[in-house]
């Protein structure tokens, strides 16, 4: 279980020194993100109320905070820098995640980052030019029909979240009764990926490992061998 604590610190800065308050922890963020007690922090402006300010600081545990950065040699400086607004402060404390979390809809999907159908579109066809020159798929590809690069699409957009006709029942019945070995499994992947970097997706960490997940695990249930 996690023992990651939330600190919140709240200010009320007036109108007149929130451009001094703001570069101050311009300068504290430095510390802060050099300290190995802290995961995450980010200080947010209230929209209704300019002079209310919240401080959010995810750290490692609330002793780490207490027991390890407040004795660091990182923080006489921290609080030097925000010494003038301790004054400020209305709020200061620790809080304990909960089981109430989640994630809303509107976090875009694979589908989208992916760059929607026009996207998927070129990824498909990134792949086909290089798998019909494959040594281990090109004879694979060459039994299919015309159409299955659109079904590729479309079962790559039902995997990622997008919206439209499922190509999964096609794709699992285009490869029913076809031996296909895990090296070629694998080499089908690979060239996904090496068509995904062609094709100009997304190259962040984040992307292209939830793009891998879709790929083995949709790419799993129809391959046999």
């Amino acid at each position: 279980m996690t023992t990651q604590t939330v600190e919140y610190i709240r200010y009320r800065i007036p109108e007149a020194r929130s451009a001094e308050f703001l570069s101050a922890y311009t300068r504290a963020s430095r510390l802060l993100a050099a300290s190995p007690h802290c995961v995450a922090y980010e200080l947010d402006r209230c929209e209704e109320d300019f002079e209310h300010y919240v401080l959010r600081i995810v750290w490692t545990s609330t002793a780490d905070h207490v027991e390890g950065f407040r004795t660091s040699e990182l923080f006489p400086d921290f609080l030097a820098e925000i010494r003038p607004y301790v004054g400020n402060i209305d709020e200061m404390r620790h809080y304990k995640p909960t089981t109430v979390r989640g994630k809303g809809s509107a976090e875009p999907t694979l589908y989208e980052r992916a760059g929607g159908a026009e996207g998927l579109a070129r990824l498909v066809s990134a792949f086909h030019a290089r798998a019909v020159r494959d040594e281990l798929l090109g004879p694979l590809v060459a039994e299919l029909p015309d159409e299955y690069a659109d079904h590729v699409a479309l079962w790559l957009a039902e995997m990622f979240g997008g919206p439209g006709p499922s190509g999964q029942s096609r794709m699992v019945a285009w490869h029913a009764g076809r031996e296909i070995s895990a090296v070629q499994w694998r080499r089908w992947v690979n060239l996904m990926h090496d068509a995904a970097d062609e094709a100009g997706l997304p190259s962040s960490p984040a992307f292209r490992s939830a793009f891998a997940g879709c790929l083995e695990w949709g790419a799993a249930p129809p391959i046999s061998g």
